[in-house]
């Protein structure tokens, strides 16, 4: 394994289950949500402790890791397979728009 793909965070969510991302996984997120360049610790804390999880309507293994932050959301992607977790995409926004909430804080 090279350094691009090393595993960067594995993190543990309230769910019992691990999410892990590789250095270049990362890269690809911040290139297509530049403003989360800045905002890893964000997005590996929205995993650890977030304040919603929901499962999206299209896939019940997908979840929305969501946390608050002062203005926005902070949307960790997930999906568990076979017992591990990795993580899809990750992004900001105004409003959760999808889901129905399994875990609340």
């Amino acid at each position: 394994m090279n350094d691009d793909s090393a595993i960067l965070f594995e993190v543990a969510t309230p769910l019992g289950f691990t999410v892990r991302t590789s250095s270049e996984y990362w890269e690809k997120i911040i290139t297509k949500h530049p403003d989360l360049g800045e905002r890893l610790e964000l997005i590996k804390s929205a995993l650890a402790a977030p304040d919603e999880i929901r499962r999206t309507g299209r896939d019940v293994g997908i979840l929305l890791f969501c946390r608050a932050t002062e203005k926005r959301w902070a949307v960790a992607v997930a999906r568990r397979l076979n017992g591990e977790g990795f993580l899809i995409t990750a992004y900001q926004t105004d409003a959760i728009k999808e889901g129905e909430t399994i875990w609340r804080k």
